[in-house]
């Protein structure tokens, strides 16, 4: 019977390679480990990802691109972007902003690449997308296909945040704070603050989640705006806008809200985890100066009354004491403060060394604003905009706010501007068919809102606007604040912070003034880049109304063919002065497979 020789020893050189080959295996064992389960390997694979991003695009080509659309020697339209896009943030976007400092959160904010960093591309719909539910059934459930993203769902559905049900995602309306619900945690807020009397009007909800809070209080006929940043759950704000409930991407870092002084008339944190006493209250000076004397604060969760934060808990307090908030309930693991409608009791001495900023500074300047380590004071914002001081709901929307002063000739613009829109928004639904006022239309999008005078004239559709005031024009936001809406500085040369798909209805008056410097009338940005990003915020199937001069509107409609919207060109209302034509165009719903053809 044969047998195999087999070596009795190996040679040293066959030992040394066989050592070799053994530990280089096991060492990339060991490296695949690493880069997986370790932040920096997280951190890496990133910047990775980033690098082929960036290669992606050449700048040369992405302005000979929007040189071609511009003058019209571009038919074809405008190629998808890829599948992995489908829900891309360009200003929020990980791959990008990983790599930046993580002091008091920098690398969460707005980090924007410059426009020819950026492919030209359009975002697709993921796979089985639909046109959404509509409101009011959207506030209780959504396509799962919209946004197929389970993390909330699997982690939060035992606090009824959101659960996966068949082809629906539904939402019980609970939160980490209130897991029975909005609704019983609201009547025990209405224990104490007159949130029924028409008082109170606009409400900011930080750290929001699902934004089930914000979507109840509506029932209450307050108008809430809930923010919180992209993090591990990825997809809260989206899951808030599908619902139908006003919401935006943000991160309360290193530089103030893009919103004016006093403008909320309730602020709202049900377990934000904002260190609101970290850097000197930096974070708690903030909240005051968005907040409306007289306005009312609400922290549920930690540190309030909770284990092993007393230190922090006993901080809170005694920020609220210097700003001489009044304490109206503890409620288990809730505190209610309102705010004082004066400034004079802030003490000289206080433990965090608190002291009112000097009248040089703006304080509802707002657009990359570095947070400023001082209290605002009341006397530095001119006008009467203290809960109790201005109209209740619903007349504080159509009386000229005394802050509207401060624009020259601002109280007659003020009533001018609202007969005006009263007017303009009438000849849209019954001249132009635009679809405000029917089930089809729920967020909508004010890209140039001066006084928001489009917005007040939707008061009884079954809508929200966002109205955006440019951040390179006047801060009018105050006034849209005054009125009862809401609101938000941008400036339209940067993506917005939204993810796409998120409005049915996006208006702009004067679109051709978004993009050229004040002035001097030259192009800051190009109007092919911004109609792209418009393109990304808005719904397949939704609606944009432009209206411009009759030259601004040529252009417009050729570059609307490139961005697959199917357009027609109106003239403006008779009763209208000045020469001006508008543009109805609506999305055209492509999908990834046919997005050649």
């Amino acid at each position: 019977m044969g047998h195999l020789n087999l070596p009795s020893k190996r040679n040293p050189k066959q030992w040394k390679l066989l050592d070799l080959v053994t530990a280089a295996f096991f060492g990339l064992i060991v490296l695949f480990l690493f880069l997986v389960f370790t932040p920096l390997g997280d951190s890496l694979a990133a910047s990775g990802r980033n690098a082929l991003v960036l290669s992606s695009s050449d700048p040369r080509q992405h302005h000979r691109l929007v040189e071609l659309i511009e003058a019209g020697q571009h038919p074809q339209p405008i190629e998808a972007c890829s599948a992995e896009e489908v829900d891309h943030m360009p200003c929020e976007d990980p791959r990008r902003n990983s790599q930046l400092s993580r002091e008091m959160n920098f690398y969460r904010e707005r980090q924007c690449p410059a426009p020819d960093e950026t492919p030209l591309c359009l975002i697709p719909p993921p796979n089985g997308y639909r046109v959404p539910v509509r409101w009011p059934d959207s506030l209780h459930k959504i396509w799962h296909a919209n946004m197929p993203h389970n993390k909330i769902a699997e982690r939060k559905g035992h606090q009824g945040w959101m659960k996966e049900d068949g082809e629906y995602f539904i939402f019980p309306g609970g939160g980490t704070m209130f897991p029975e619900g909005a609704i019983p945690y609201i009547e025990k807020l209405a224990q104490y603050i007159p949130i029924r009397s028409g008082g109170l009007r606009t409400a900011l909800d930080m750290g929001c989640g699902v934004a089930s809070w914000g979507g109840y209080l509506m029932k209450e006929g307050l108008l809430p705006l809930s923010f919180a940043p992209r993090d591990s759950h990825k997809s809260q704000i989206q899951f808030a806008l599908e619902r139908g409930i006003p919401a935006f991407v943000a991160m309360l870092g290193t530089r103030r809200l893009p919103f004016p002084a006093f403008s909320f008339d309730l602020v709202h944190c049900s377990r934000c985890l904002i260190p609101f006493t970290a850097y000197n209250a930096t974070y708690f000076i903030e909240v005051d100066r968005l907040l409306r004397p007289g306005g009312y604060l609400v922290i549920s969760g930690p540190p309030v009354q909770w284990a092993k934060q007393d230190k922090e808990w006993a901080n809170l307090q005694g920020v609220a004491r210097a700003l001489c908030y009044e304490l109206i309930a503890v409620d288990g693991n809730t505190v209610i403060w309102k705010k004082p409608s004066g400034d004079s009791c802030l003490p000289s001495q206080n433990e965090f060394g608190l002291h009112l900023c000097d009248k040089s500074i703006d304080p509802s300047s707002a657009w990359y604003f570095k947070l400023e380590k001082c209290v605002t004071p009341q006397s530095s914002v001119k006008g009467k905009y203290a809960v109790g001081m201005i109209p209740t709901w619903p007349d504080r929307l159509n009386k000229a706010p005394t802050r509207a002063a401060l624009v020259k000739s601002g109280i007659d613009l003020f009533e001018a501007d609202t007969r005006r829109w009263a007017r303009r928004v009438g000849y849209y639904k019954n001249s132009l068919n635009v679809k405000l006022g029917t089930p089809a239309v729920r967020n909508v999008m004010d890209m140039n809102a001066f006084f928001g005078g489009f917005a007040a004239a939707l008061a009884s559709d079954p809508v929200w606007v966002m109205n955006v005031v440019p951040a390179r024009k006047p801060t009018t936001l105050d006034v849209i604040f005054d009125r009862g809406l809401i609101g938000v500085y941008h400036d339209w040369c940067e993506p917005f912070s939204t993810y796409p798909r998120t409005y049915d209805l996006i208006h702009v008056s004067g679109i051709e003034s978004l993009v050229k410097a004040p002035g001097s009338g030259k192009n800051r940005c190009s109007l092919v880049d911004l109609m792209v990003e418009m393109d990304r915020i808005l719904r397949p199937e939704g609606t944009v109304v432009i209206r411009d001069s009759p030259e601004a509107i040529e252009r417009v409609a050729r570059i609307a063919n490139v961005v697959r919207w199917t357009a027609t060109m109106h003239e403006k209302e008779d009763e209208s002065h000045g020469s001006q034509k508008i543009l109805v165009a609506t999305k055209n719903f492509w999908t990834l497979a046919s997005a050649s053809q």
